[in-house]
């Protein structure tokens, strides 16, 4: 845990902390790299999840351009939005609140290089259909895609845990059931970003990314589109899905990335980041 947290304490210190507020929701951005001449790229995470969903990406990603990295609002360090009646879309007051702070910080209508992560890709696809001034789009494992899910494995649940150890134990086994494919990858640092993660979670981020609507976002949006997901990711079936996607509109590259598992850019960070990166221009 102690090697954990001084590897997340050092990316960190690579960061400047920005704290902008919408309309009483203050959302907490991290920025790493400096401005080279080229647009911003802003990163989402994924439900429950944090800026710590990118860790292994933020090196590769920022060498050559600024890269903004935002606890969403309800997650992690950000506070809360507002929330909707019951039955109501509940991604409206997030998406307002990460638009309007990050408008604060890069002004807006400023053109952005937008990347999303699992239910942070359904949340890309929408925040670019609504803020505009998108120029490149890439969905990592993304949500709302509206197809089924091939879990085989229950997940525990960690908050009805009777002590902090079933807790770890539960956080531990779910990470090997949804998030990452090969055992070896769970290690101590995947498990220190998913424990901080989920504690920091108050969003519920599962209705929205099982109500679908990627394909609807990203037909409107028609801006090239990068379409990634790990070979044995159990949130969809990888392989059809991305063929269907890819074909289904201009200027879309899928990529499958063999023996990964959900959080393929935690599991295969050198090749989704030369993939990412290349995407990127």
């Amino acid at each position: 845990m102690t090697d954990a947290r001084t590897l997340i304490e050092r990316i960190d210190a690579l960061s400047t902390h920005h704290d902008p507020v919408h309309e009483g929701v203050r959302v907490r951005w991290r920025r790493f790299g400096t401005d080279a001449g080229r647009p911003p790229l802003v990163l989402l995470h994924g439900g429950h999840g944090s800026w710590m969903h990118w860790l292994r990406n933020v090196e590769a990603l920022s060498a050559g351009r600024t890269l903004w990295l935002p606890d969403m609002p309800g997650f992690n360090e950000s506070d809360a939005p507002a929330r909707v009646a019951p039955g109501e879309d509940s991604l409206p007051p997030l998406l307002a609140a990460l638009g309007g702070t990050l408008d604060q910080l890069i002004g807006a209508g400023t053109a952005i290089d937008l990347g999303g992560f699992s239910f942070g890709g359904l949340t890309a696809a929408r925040f670019a259909v609504g803020r505009g001034a998108v120029r490149r789009l890439a969905l990592v494992g993304s949500g709302g895609h509206g197809t089924l899910r091939r879990m085989t494995v229950q997940m525990i649940n960690w908050r009805a845990a009777p002590d902090r150890a079933a807790e770890r134990a539960a956080l531990l086994h779910n990470l090997g059931a949804l998030m990452l494919h090969d055992k070896a990858a769970i290690d101590a640092l995947a498990v220190e970003i998913h424990d901080i993660s989920c504690h920091g979670t108050r969003f519920r981020s599962k209705e929205v990314s099982l109500a679908g609507g990627l394909q609807q976002a990203i037909d409107t949006l028609a801006v090239p589109t990068l379409l990634l997901w790990g070979e044995h990711d159990v949130t969809a079936d990888p392989r059809p899905l991305v063929a269907q996607l890819a074909a289904e509109g201009p200027a879309r590259e899928g990529v499958v990335i063999d023996g990964a598992g959900h959080w393929v850019q935690y599991e295969r960070a050198g090749e989704v980041n030369a993939r990412l990166l290349d995407f990127f221009g």
